[in-house]
């Protein structure tokens, strides 16, 4: 799939109920939608901030985050708050961007900014690839009290099913980061979004736009 709609941090407990939390609302709603169409019982979402986590110590047996860690604000704070709900033995797992220089960001933000090179890339978007230069990881969750931490880097396949079009929107919409870049583009410049355009369609194999990607997966121990 394209670039997922919510990033919930997931928190299991023996019994087999699963907490899913976020900060925004509508990636709750869509979570609780996907998981009544699939008729699962066992799941509940709730509006929560990571780094102030409203539960008991030593509560579940994992943690997981699939594209959210690098946007935490206090990412210490964070993952302590991790390591203190998880009962002892228990894992902790996330997957995060790796390095900026990869297809779905360089035929799209890439674009933009070669063609308005006045243009940088903002703090806030530099953030999301922090996990792309190797052992930041792994040295953050030793620092929050964690052991028998793991972090290797993963090729896999980052596909947009639909077109060139649609993802651009969609990147347009929900990249949040980049939205200073995006904002800055000229209305009398619509030869930028023909430049990304382009650049998607050389990826697009008419059904999907094909990219590989490179992701940090990380885990450990408390």
């Amino acid at each position: 799939s394209g670039e997922p709609s919510i990033s919930i941090a997931a928190m299991m407990q023996g019994s087999g109920h699963v907490v899913g939390i976020d900060l925004a609302a509508a990636s709750l709603q869509v979570a609780r939608e996907r998981t009544g169409a699939r008729r699962l019982t066992n799941t509940e979402f709730l509006q929560v901030d990571v780094q102030q986590l409203p539960f008991a110590d030593c509560t579940f047996d994992r943690v997981v985050s699939r594209l959210g860690v690098m946007f935490f604000f206090d990412l210490e704070t964070a993952l302590r708050q991790m390591h203190r709900v998880l009962k002892p033995g228990g894992r902790t797992s996330h997957l995060a961007w790796g390095s900026m220089q990869q297809p779905y960001f360089q035929s799209t933000i890439g674009t933009v900014l070669k063609l308005l090179p006045d243009l940088s890339v903002p703090a806030s978007a530099k953030a999301m690839f922090k996990f792309g230069e190797p052992g930041v990881f792994a040295a953050a969750l030793e620092r929050a009290g964690f052991t028998k931490v793991e972090e290797r880097v993963q090729k896999v396949a980052w596909n947009w099913p639909g077109t060139p079009e649609e993802l651009w929107a969609y990147f347009q919409d929900v990249t949040i980061p980049f939205k200073p870049v995006l904002q800055a583009i000229p209305a009398d410049r619509p030869d930028i979004h023909r430049a990304v355009l382009d650049a998607l369609r050389a990826c697009s194999d008419g059904q999907q736009v094909n990219f590989g990607a490179e992701i940090v997966l990380a885990s450990a121990s408390r």
